[in-house]
């Protein structure tokens, strides 16, 4: 009995030891798993907003499971939605619940991708009680909703981290206007949502832990769709690198799942034997090459004044006629 009024007392203390802004429904010391990869579903209809998918907790099996991303109508036009998110406060991490209003307000800077880039919405807008489609942000079919125009979206945070604050968590505050507010009057989820997220946590297959971080059913058209046409299927987060992937002091993780190939073994060869190098035979001696005899001197060739080299008198010159 004791211990567990100090445990209310505790969770009493956490509780008003936060900042006024936060929506507070439960904190736990696991921080959720990163974001998973998923395409978009087309939009059913007109007046439907994109409201990402997110992690829940649920205390009785001590996991998270994910909700998935849907299509869901807004309660009244002119009304858009602001995503819940997880941050790191203090003891643990604490879930900011989403909500309905005239404007997108503070969601932890979280990357949740089809518009939602960590501030704002840019995958469409109210005008003159008509919503419309930003195609580069949202999935739509033209031939179904023609309320459409095209602005790039500019993301400049690329990344699939789930959770704001601590030290593996986005680094971004709420500015002075995001604080007015978000203590502003807005409106709490839908009845659909909410249905929604109870058929997300009662599917075995959208538990982290069963999934590995990429659920079987990551987004829906509409609202509870689970095996409806169009259901977009997930693929895990590639990790973060290792200084936004560190633990938090005295918090538990769920890191990425990693596929490491295995490193290739170097090719062995075999040892060299050295074998013995064949000694050539000595090359046997060429005989000596019998001396040829010496030529018979040549004869003297005559000298000059021997016609004909014949032996004999030298003639005499022939006279010189003179000029």
């Amino acid at each position: 009995m004791k211990s567990l009024l100090a445990r209310s007392a505790l969770a009493l203390a956490i509780l008003v030891s936060l900042p006024s802004w936060a929506e507070v429904s439960v904190a736990i010391n696991i921080a959720p798993p990163p974001l998973p990869l998923y395409a978009q579903p087309q939009v059913p209809g007109e007046g439907y907003i994109w409201t990402p998918g997110y992690w829940s907790w649920r205390a009785t099996d001590g996991d998270y499971y994910w909700v998935p991303g849907t299509w869901v109508l807004a309660p009244n036009p002119g009304e858009l939605w602001t995503p819940g998110y997880w941050a790191f406060q203090g003891p643990g991490y604490f879930w900011h619940v989403g909500y309905w209003g005239r404007r997108v307000g503070f969601y932890g800077g979280l990357n949740y991708g089809h518009g939602y880039t960590g501030s704002g919405y840019q995958g469409g807008r109210w005008d003159r009680g008509v919503f419309r489609y930003n195609r580069a942000a949202s999935n739509v079919n033209v031939r179904v909703v023609r309320n459409v125009y095209n602005t790039v979206v500019i993301n400049k945070q690329v990344n699939h981290i789930s959770f704001n604050g601590g030290e593996a968590g986005v680094n971004r505050r709420p500015t002075v206007s995001e604080r007015r507010f978000q203590e502003a009057e807005h409106r709490a989820p839908t009845a659909d949502q909410v249905q929604h997220e109870r058929t997300a946590v009662s599917t075995p297959g959208q538990r982290a832990t069963v999934s590995h971080g990429a659920p079987p059913v990551a987004a829906t058209p509409k609202p509870s769709g689970f095996e409806a046409p169009g259901v977009e299927h997930a693929k895990p987060a590639r990790a973060e690198p290792p200084a936004r992937r560190a633990q938090v002091p005295g918090t538990a993780q769920w890191p990425a799942p990693e596929q490491h190939a295995a490193p290739r073994a170097a090719p062995q060869q075999a040892p060299r034997t050295e074998q013995p190098k064949a000694e050539r035979p000595e090359r046997a001696e060429k005989p000596e090459r019998p001396e040829r005899p010496e030529r018979a001197e040549r004869a003297e060739k005559p000298g000059r004044g021997e016609p004909n080299g014949r032996g004999g008198e030298q003639a005499p010159d022939a006279p010189r006629k003179e000029r």
